[in-house]
């Protein structure tokens, strides 16, 4: 067959571990065969990462900015062990932070729905995606351990005026530890904005779900932001035939377990962090997991939620069969690929990229696929399929 032309090149982020040997046999067995495409490729390998003191990770964003669509395989962030384990010049910041900072981004993340792969909560018919703030909160915390009695105040001084804004935290009678969180305006009306954007798009209804009745100031301007850029697209809202609603969020999660699904969920940072993690689990397995990183001027980068998968990488180098998901992997060059296709007009990527996904679930409707998903579908006789031989039923689904 004649390859699809792709006229805009697609921005290639390589990754680290088992998923590094997916991602190489997707390439060559899934994708070239098919497409002409020029592939401008970043290895985010955690050695080259260091080798270039983390500038590969920087060009790389930059490559999606200027070229609008990026496609990345999982990546190490490493910690003291690993820093050891690689022989690092020290523990480098995640790439997926550097990323989301340079593309000020949103992290949206959609389970994949598969027929005989039933989620856990009988009454969810429909995806629910979750839209997480990955900036901020307690993820750019400072903390203090507490050793003795003292008082703990938060100071603001202006730099424009010096004048000064004491507020008590806590007088410490004891031992003890505080933390101090920050946002800010132009990061949240960010959020606001993508998620706004990806819910009008997608046709879906936009929940926001905060605790500003206790958090007074800091999550309630969460919720002034999402309102009243939403209110501004009150109209759009209308014509797509989709709503949006503020919920506290523990009001939100009860109405999760009670409802279809189909809905987006914008979460603050932690929230997001936790909640992602409980959908994919309840949609089955992480392995059925896309996630993509959207920012407010129309940027994206797609990737699998999971990480590198460790455990069987390193049975991989000891000569060992791997059962390894490669689902979520494959959706990553899928989504990339048919938003290269929309933003180009390439009506025969977009339904390239369709027909791939479409493969991929009927590999596993007809009963082939990985360990973790054996282990949970309701296929009478599922077959257990090795790491190579599952992207192997899929080309042949193909």
């Amino acid at each position: 067959m004649s390859k699809i032309k792709v006229s805009t090149p697609l921005v290639e982020l390589d990754g680290d571990e088992m998923t590094r040997i997916i991602w190489e046999k997707i390439k060559e067995e899934l994708i070239l065969p098919y497409l002409d495409i020029d592939l401008k490729y970043f290895d985010l390998h955690v050695s080259n990462r260091d080798k270039t003191d983390d500038g590969v990770t920087i060009d790389a964003a930059l490559a999606i900015k200027e070229f609008g669509v990026g496609v990345k395989c999982a990546t190490i962030t490493p910690d003291a062990e690993r820093v050891k384990e690689y022989s690092l010049k020290k523990a480098w910041a995640s790439p997926n932070a550097t990323i989301r900072s340079i593309l000020d981004g949103t992290v949206i993340r959609k389970p994949i729905m598969i027929s005989n792969i039933p989620p856990a909560v009988k009454s969810w018919k429909s995806p629910i995606t979750i839209a997480r703030h990955a900036y901020g909160d307690i993820y750019k915390a400072k903390e203090m351990e507490i050793s003795e009695p003292g008082l703990v105040e938060l100071v603001y001084t202006s730099s424009e005026t010096d004048a000064e804004v004491r507020i008590p935290v806590h007088e410490f009678e004891g031992p003890g530890v505080v933390m101090g969180m920050h946002n800010t305006s132009s990061s949240i009306k960010s959020f606001a904005k993508s998620c706004i954007s990806y819910a009008l798009a997608e046709k879906i209804d936009l929940w926001f779900c905060a605790k500003d009745t206790i958090s007074k100031v800091y999550h309630a301007k969460f919720r002034q932001e999402f309102e009243a850029l939403a209110n501004q697209r009150e109209a759009d809202f209308k014509s797509a035939g989709i709503s949006f609603k503020y919920f506290l969020i523990d009001d939100a999660v009860a109405q999760l377990m009670k409802s279809e699904g189909g809905m987006l969920l914008a979460l603050m940072n932690y929230d997001g962090d936790v909640m992602s993690d409980m959908v994919a689990s309840g949609f089955g397995s992480l392995g059925l997991m896309t996630s993509v990183l959207v920012s407010p001027d129309g940027k994206y980068e797609y990737e699998a939620a999971h990480g590198t998968v460790k455990r069987h990488y390193y049975k991989h180098l000891k000569g060992e069969e791997t059962s390894t998901n490669s689902i979520a992997s494959i959706f990553a060059w899928t989504g990339a690929l048919a938003k290269r296709g929309e933003l180009d007009e390439n009506k025969e990527l977009v339904e390239f990229a369709a027909k791939l996904e479409r493969a991929v679930v009927k590999t596993v409707e007809s009963g082939f696929m990985t360990g973790d998903l054996a282990s949970i579908t309701s296929a009478a006789k599922p077959v257990k399929l090795q790491t190579t031989e599952f992207i192997m039923k899929v080309k042949e689904s193909l």
